[in-house]
């Protein structure tokens, strides 16, 4: 007679630490957009809460001058990663033999990062240092202006066409150095910071087929917000510093599709599941000082030059579609062994705001397209393996390994990891039949990075960084 593995307990364990599985990962992944809760037995209701707590700490660049990219190791940077929690919940219920629902919530892209203290991160407000520091001590803030001066009166006075556009060049870089001063001291005692959240809510309908019902299809539309604030502040970011924008929250939909199978007898269930990417067509404000400090220096009144440093515009974030492959087996009637692989095609987004890309169109320096805000060089892997053990008939403990690839390396400076390792405990009491109580952790080794702004300018070198996830589950299970 063929053996059959009881394993309800362990499979709610192993779905505990789940919501921690990628959290600081590669790009802005959060929830992992996990499924799983939709693939339990008979009627399954969750509600998870998780918290993380990371250090990402390193050195800025001593090498502020705009025209130079060598990495020159400066001062500390402190903690930038701030504390991060969200939430998720699952509802899901049978039809009938054939047909399940369910709704899944989660908080799926985010980021939260602040540079405090005294790195190139954050603005100063000492003009003279300021140009001493653009400059390589070649310039302070008596000597630019009249510099300046004196090389258009020289240009002004050049035959020579290519000598004068030198000369010109000369004065650009010169002026660029001054305005980056005046923006650096127009936000002077501000940190750069970034905070993204979104929020989905997913809508599944599954349809199970075969001789024993064994596999499923599901599918159903996938409701997403999501918005953002933006701080560029200090010499580290050269012509961007003072730059804020913030993106309106914006509602769009896509769409999860799915395939799954099961065999109860050994407690097997392997499910692959694609979400769709989503475009939002958002509202987005802008400040770029830099700009309404040359265009008061070419004679703008002041209203003029506000008006061409502010602007609110539309533009275009896609949220990235993404595989995530789930698959569970039993190894004896009281241990459960997991697995988790998802891919994320980071290298395919970016965010690019109107006002901070034209401003990188106009300098001629970087093509047609400009700059974008944030882009990544790689896509996402990220792989989980765990086992899990009844010890008693109301507890089971488990266990994970982790590894995420990270979205590349150099990366943005707002989020400066390459990916990370990860181990990770948890348990899970049944407090009745129906109702349990999870709970798990997670300790995380980041991947070193370097910081990099998009126009190629390394920043930042980030190395020997860890964090911790802690997770908390209460469910409940009707079969």
């Amino acid at each position: 007679m063929r053996t059959t593995f009881h394993l309800k307990t362990l499979a709610v364990a192993i779905a505990a630490l789940s919501v921690a599985s990628v959290t600081n990962a590669a790009g802005l992944d959060r929830s992992g957009q996990d499924i799983t809760a939709f693939l339990q037995d008979g009627t399954y209701a969750e509600a998870v809460y998780t918290y993380i707590d990371a250090d990402v700490s390193g050195y800025d660049s001593a090498n502020n001058n705009p025209n130079e990219n060598d990495y020159e190791r400066g001062g500390k940077t402190g903690d930038i990663a701030e504390s991060y929690d969200f939430f998720r919940y699952g509802v899901k219920a049978d039809i009938n033999d054939t047909f399940s629902v369910g709704v899944l919530y989660d908080e799926p892209f985010g980021a939260a990062a602040e540079y405090t203290g005294d790195s190139n991160f954050v603005s100063k407000g000492d003009l003279n240092s300021s140009i001493q520091q653009l400059t390589n001590n070649q310039f302070n803030g008596a000597t630019l202006g009249p510099t300046i001066d004196a090389l258009r009166d020289q240009a002004a006075a050049e035959p020579n066409a290519e000598i004068r556009a030198g000369i010109i060049e000369q004065i650009t870089k010169l002026s660029t150095v001054g305005a980056i001063a005046q923006a650096e001291a127009g936000s002077a005692g501000e940190n750069t910071n970034v905070e993204v959240r979104s929020q989905s809510l997913t809508g599944i309908l599954g349809m199970k087929f075969g001789a024993n019902k064994n596999f499923q299809i599901y599918g159903g539309p996938v409701a997403q917000r999501i918005e953002s604030e933006t701080k560029l502040r200090g010499l580290a970011y050269g012509p961007a510093t003072g730059y804020t924008s913030n993106s309106n929250p914006d509602m769009d939909y896509g769409y999860i599709a799915g395939i799954a199978y099961s065999k109860p007898e050994i407690a097997l269930k392997a499910a692959l599941t694609y979400r769709s990417e989503i475009d939002h067509d958002i509202k987005i404000s802008e400040t770029y000082p830099l700009v309404g400090i040359r265009a008061a220096a070419e004679g703008a009144t002041p209203e003029q030059a506000a008006a061409q440093a502010n602007r609110v515009s539309n533009y275009e974030i896609t949220t990235p579609k993404s595989v995530n492959f789930d698959f569970q087996t039993g190894i004896n009637p009281t241990t459960l062994a997991t697995a988790k692989v998802r891919w994320v095609p980071w290298s395919d987004f970016v965010i690019t705001p109107p006002l901070y890309n034209q401003v990188s169109v106009d300098s001629e320096l970087y093509g047609d397209d400009g700059l974008n805000l944030v882009e990544y060089k790689d896509d996402q892997w990220q792989v989980e393996l765990g086992l899990a053990k009844r010890v008693a008939p109301a507890l089971a403990i488990s266990g994970t390994v982790g590894w995420d690839s990270g979205a590349g390396d150099p990366t943005t400076s707002l989020g400066p990891i390459d990916g990370y390792y990860s181990v990770g405990l948890g348990a899970k009491y049944n407090v009745t039949e129906n109702w349990a109580v999870s709970a798990g952790g997670k300790y995380l080794w980041f991947g070193d990075a370097k910081g990099q702004l998009p126009t190629g300018k390394i920043v930042g070198d980030f190395q020997d960084n860890e964090g911790y996830v802690a997770g908390l589950k209460l469910s409940y299970q009707a079969k």
